[in-house]
């Protein structure tokens, strides 16, 4: 099966095909600095990385550019508020977002411009637009003729006629139309600015993306990116410039993924539900974050609650159970020369490979790939090797298992964390989330083992109800007893 897109521009799923073959140019739009990102912001990060594995797993050679906006009002408030340089304020919080996103195992992208390393791209493709009549200047501010774009408003299906009523806002006279937007806005006292041929100023912020494709990528392009909230103004208006400055579509297919929701809310800060990634990292774990982000469909709606974390914290620990259990195998196996693999879970690996294949090119369809990787543990888990130590069989199917598991891995930035102290970790975050007092387990599980010894047969089950009420398991084994928190 072909790789298929949701094109939000035609509003269809479309067959993909590059403009150059087996190359792709992919651009999403990237945060603007001044603070920390919520979660919902690393949802499209998390996405379109897999996006961008899946594409390269497929065999294209894929540039991938992922922007800085260190231009902008939020930013430039920030630094008055602090008394300091707006620079200041985007390059620290670029190295903040920088440090997460490397915390999440996510792949480096092609390139991470900044707009204020493209100043000249910008004015340059502001200038084509004024000589071309799309752009014209009033005191020194730069504004798009909207009406010079015939096919305004094809991405969100937004009608001119609609948008003018829908003004609530006192419009500004000097523009030809109410809905014309900023290219280039003058300087004003105590914010950054760049000469240009219309005086001191600053980009618009629609112009800036524009400018760094057009730079890094070319006229046209394979895919853009982001989430839907940007869908208008900002894309809509990225495509009036692109296909007005240079007669060529802007790009051919359009991603956009859906919002998140916290605990059934919309996150704003008016609610002040806003959750920041790094805060939700160290509360959980990075794992945790992107399993939540891939186990949906990325055009649904999210909805981030207890309940979804436990069933994350649930699913991680299934794989995880499994891949350590391949990895004790392995290390404590006496077979040296390893046989074939166990005949049903090669068959669920081929059918597995196969549904996943299908999924990922039908729209790239996450939540389908993760409820495979789920059989296939699933079957792993049915074939006991831990019973097995010297069936060469046990022992190809073990490193079968943890191949292929480590291939979907590299795919999504899952499943790469040592199994065992992972697993620990796990335990941790649901003994803080339980208010479970990890010296009082190991109290009562110590307390059980000297019973046992004792075959006082009663007390023993009777610790153990007690452990299981709270929500401990406890495993006997040669070695010991040992305990963890259900997951």
């Amino acid at each position: 099966m072909s790789l298929v897109i949701y094109n939000t521009l035609s509003k269809t799923k479309e067959k993909f095909t590059p403009l150059n073959e087996n190359e792709v140019k992919m651009y999403v739009c990237g945060p603007t600095v001044y603070d920390y990102l919520h979660i919902g912001n690393f949802r499209g990060a998390i996405f379109f990385n897999l996006v961008r594995n899946w594409l390269e797993e497929n065999g294209y050679k894929v540039t991938y550019v992922y922007n800085y906006t260190d231009v902008d009002d939020k930013i430039i408030k920030r630094a008055n508020d602090e008394g300091v340089e707006s620079g200041e304020i985007s390059e620290r919080y670029i190295k903040e977002f920088e440090a997460d996103y490397n915390r999440l195992g996510l792949k480096k992208h092609s390139h991470n411009p900044r707009v204020t390393e493209h100043m000249d791209d910008i004015i340059d493709i502001v200038e084509r637009l004024v000589e071309r009549g799309v752009g014209y200047v009033i005191d020194g501010e730069v504004f798009y003729s909207i009406d010079r774009f015939d096919t305004y408003g094809k991405l969100s299906g937004k009608k001119l006629d609609d948008l003018e009523a829908g003004q609530r806002v006192e419009v500004d006279q000097r523009k030809k139309n109410p809905m014309d937007f900023v290219l280039w806005k003058p300087a004003k006292e105590g914010e950054p600015a760049w000469d240009s041929p219309w005086g001191k100023g600053r980009p618009g912020w629609h112009i800036e993306c524009s400018a760094m494709i057009r730079n890094l990528l070319g006229e046209s392009i394979d895919i853009h990116g982001g989430g839907i909230d940007l869908i208008f103004p900002h894309h809509e208006n990225e495509i009036a410039q692109g296909e007005g400055c240079c007669d060529h579509k802007y790009c051919n297919y359009w991603m956009h993924n859906n919002f998140i929701n916290l605990k059934d809310q919309k996150m704003s800060k008016s609610l002040g539900n806003v959750i920041t990634a790094r805060s939700f990292m160290d509360k959980y774990h990075p794992e945790i974050l992107k399993f939540v982000m891939l186990s949906a469909h990325y055009r649904t709606m999210l909805n981030v609650n207890e309940e979804k974390i436990e069933q994350t914290v649930s699913g991680l620990a299934r794989v995880y159970k499994a891949l350590r259990d391949a990895q004790t195998f392995i290390a404590t196996t006496a077979v040296e020369k390893e046989g074939n693999v166990f005949k049903p879970l090669a068959q669920t690996f081929t059918s597995a490979e196969a549904k996943i294949k299908k999924a990922l090119n039908d729209d790239f369809n996450t939540g389908e790939m993760m409820a495979n990787i789920f059989e296939v543990v699933r079957v792993f888990n049915s074939q006991n090797v831990l019973k097995k130590l010297k069936d060469p069989n046990a022992l190809a199917s073990a490193k079968a298992f943890m191949e292929w598991v480590q291939k979907y891995g590299e795919i999504s930035a899952l499943f790469q964390e040592p199994a065992s102290e992972f697993l620990k970790e796990l335990d941790g975050i649901l003994l803080k989330e339980k208010n479970i007092d990890a010296a009082e387990v190991d109290k009562l599980v110590s307390e059980r083992l000297s019973a046992r010894e004792n075959k006082d047969w009663a007390k023993s089950d009777e610790i153990r109800d007690k452990l299981a009420a709270m929500g401990i398991e406890v495993h006997d084994s040669g070695d010991g007893s040992h305990w963890e928190v259900k997951k």
